[in-house]
């Protein structure tokens, strides 16, 4: 059974009830939901971990960022105001566990990590991926775009992650937006970068990124420009191609995320980046990730806060996408 062949009536299995067990007892799962195989092994969103940081050019430490998401996902609840919607009501939202990927051999970890992504899609589930560095992007916009074809891509970095190679490396976490452009499996027609920021190589980074067809918001733009006027940019680009999003955590100023492993200076706050993720609700987002969260440069767990609630807005918007697409 796959989670689209799922009983529409039979209702989701949600999260543990937080009036009966304290929201600090029980294992770690996001937002306290069951694990994929207590819901009969498929779910209609899949939240996955992948603790992988091997492709990391700085500070290492994001082979952690999944484990620390959940730990701070505790306090998510399941009616979301902004969006107004119970997410966990309308789809089965499962804890898909890890994707357990080679530490030690960057081009063995992308295949597993890619097998293990055409396995869970496979079985009709969205994803909702919690990194590991951005090295796993390219993994699984492969996987997307083996079952939806090139995919529209969004992506929130302060960094442009097109670069070529490091140290002779093809796969790094500076380098996945590149090969995936190179492999064909991105519409190149909606492409962009929000958020990006600081300094580069040279003029011949930007050069070399728009002729791969990104698009770039600064985030000195959606300073200038708002919130609402970006989103709106990004709609209009996007349309109605199939949509994955792909978040670096470092995206937002190191305010409001200190523990990632390339920090810049002047970055979103975590209300521009969450109001700029609920005005995509109507696109048609296959599936996200979010990365390159560190919790040993974390306090108080700012960082992995921001994850948590960046993460649960993305799976609301997929949430409410299946079951409208139940009653269409």
């Amino acid at each position: 059974m796959t989670a689209s062949d799922r009983e529409p009536t039979a209702p989701p299995v949600g999260p543990v009830d937080s009036s009966r067990v304290p929201r600090y007892a029980g294992p770690a799962t996001f937002a306290r939901l069951p694990r994929v195989d207590e819901v009969g092994g498929t779910a209609d969103v899949a939240v996955v971990g992948v603790p992988f940081d091997t492709g990391v050019s700085y500070r290492p430490g994001a082979r952690f960022g999944g484990n620390a998401i959940r730990e701070a996902s505790r306090l998510l609840r399941p009616y979301n105001p902004a969006q107004d919607a119970a997410p966990f009501a309308l789809a089965q939202v499962a804890d898909a566990g890890d994707i357990a990927a080679n530490p030690f051999n960057i081009n063995e970890a992308v295949e597993t990590v890619q097998a293990a992504a055409d396995d869970l899609l496979d079985s009709g589930s969205r994803l909702m991926t919690l990194g590991g560095d951005h090295t796993i992007a390219l993994p699984l916009l492969r996987s997307v775009a083996r079952k939806h074809g090139p995919v529209a891509l969004l992506h929130f970095d302060a960094h442009l992650d097109t670069w070529d190679t490091y140290f002779g490396a093809e796969y790094t976490h500076g380098t996945p937006f590149r090969r995936a452009v190179e492999e064909g499996i991105l519409d190149t027609a909606a492409l962009s970068h929000v958020g990006t920021r600081g300094p580069l190589y040279g003029k011949q980074d930007l050069d070399d990124d728009a002729k791969m067809g990104f698009g770039i918001v600064t985030s000195a733009d959606v300073m200038r420009r708002g919130v609402d006027e970006i989103t709106d940019q990004l709609r209009q680009r996007i349309g109605d191609r199939p949509l994955y999003i792909s978040i670096d955590i470092d995206v937002l100023d190191p305010a409001h995320a200190p523990g990632t492993g390339t920090p810049e200076a002047g970055g979103l706050t975590s209300r521009e980046l969450l109001e700029i993720v609920r005005g995509l609700a109507g696109c048609h987002l296959v599936s996200a990730d979010v990365v390159e969260v560190a919790p040993a440069y974390d306090h108080a767990e700012i960082t992995a806060v921001a994850a948590s609630h960046t993460a649960y807005e993305l799976t609301t918007i997929m949430a409410r996408q299946v079951a409208a697409s139940r009653t269409a």
